[in-house]
């Protein structure tokens, strides 16, 4: 089984592709807005089912969180919960609207978060330990640490279960395990 997402809705709609030969033409109509759409086998990759995608990206985030650590965003409207995996460098959170260039986006509905609200960097110390320090992005509603809120060029450095709120969400810091 395959899927294909709906440009319009971005939804997915799942088909046996082993019914079609490469290089036929399928035409979609999308359940959830209606929208009609073609697409090409064999010439554009299709996605594998959402269930492997998922165990797939899970591990992949599970490595990912032991190198680097974490963010666990917890939005405190919804209490829905969300894991994003930090990678060396800068990790420019915010909320995620479709073509943003953030790295790791929040799926929110959240219209007090920002597309880039804060920026955690990773970097290696000179003994080659990871510190995490924390920015605001700058965003319009600005972002807390700890419920002090950070000033304009105002730097923090992370510690484990350090509690970053922006918007109505709140980001616990997890860091990367010690070997």
């Amino acid at each position: 089984m395959k899927r294909v997402r709906c440009p319009k809705c971005n939804s997915y709609i799942t088909f046996d592709e082993t019914k079609y030969k490469a290089g036929q033409t399928l035409v979609f109509q999308c359940t959830e807005c209606s929208k009609q759409f073609g697409i090409r086998l064999g010439s554009s990759p299709t996605r594998e089912t959402q269930k492997n995608e998922h165990i797939r990206l899970k591990a992949e985030e599970e490595e990912a969180s032991r190198k680097y650590g974490s963010i666990v965003v917890v939005e405190n409207v919804f209490h829905f919960k969300q894991i994003l995996s930090l990678q060396l460098g800068e990790n420019k959170i915010g909320r995620y609207v479709q073509g943003t260039s953030i790295n790791q986006p929040i799926e929110t509905v959240d219209p007090s978060i920002d597309t880039l609200h804060c920026v955690i960097q990773v970097k290696q110390d000179k003994n080659g330990k990871l510190q995490y320090i924390l920015r605001d992005g700058p965003s319009g509603t600005g972002t807390f640490y700890m419920n002090s809120i950070l000033g304009n060029n105002e730097r923090v450095t992370l510690q484990d279960g350090d509690i970053i709120t922006i918007g109505a969400t709140t980001l616990i810091m997890r860091c990367a395990e010690e070997n």
